[in-house]
């Protein structure tokens, strides 16, 4: 179980307006900011953040969803937002059978996924 990620941006207000942008279709809001970054989730406590520094694009964060349409509406508010389509949403069988995700670059590269395992 991952309790938090925190990923390095290049120019922290444009990311963050990114993030702000993209996550609300899965339920994510800015939750908390500070000396330590700005951190969102959809509950009480944050679980992934951003923070200003160098970015490492080799990371790969999947934020999981519960049904299909709510990956593409991540993916429609990504591309809104400024990402970069690095995979539009569909089942990926690769992976499984049911894995439906739709891929984004922001705006550091980082690839940012939505998925839903559901069979539909």
């Amino acid at each position: 179980m991952i309790d938090h990620i925190s990923i390095r941006v290049s120019d922290y207000e444009r990311s963050e307006r990114f993030y702000e942008l993209t996550l609300a279709p899965i339920g994510y809001k800015l939750m908390m900011e500070g000396v330590s970054g700005a951190g969102f989730h959809s509950g009480p406590i944050p679980d992934f953040w951003i923070s200003r520094g160098t970015p490492c694009p080799s990371v790969h964060v999947a934020f999981a969803c519960r049904d299909r349409a709510t990956v593409d509406a991540f993916h429609r508010a990504a591309i809104a937002a400024g990402g970069l389509d690095n995979g539009e949403p569909g089942l990926r069988p690769i992976y499984h059978p049911s894995y439906y995700g739709g891929f984004v670059l922001d705006p550091d590269g980082y690839n940012i996924d939505a998925v839903c395992h559901a069979p539909e």
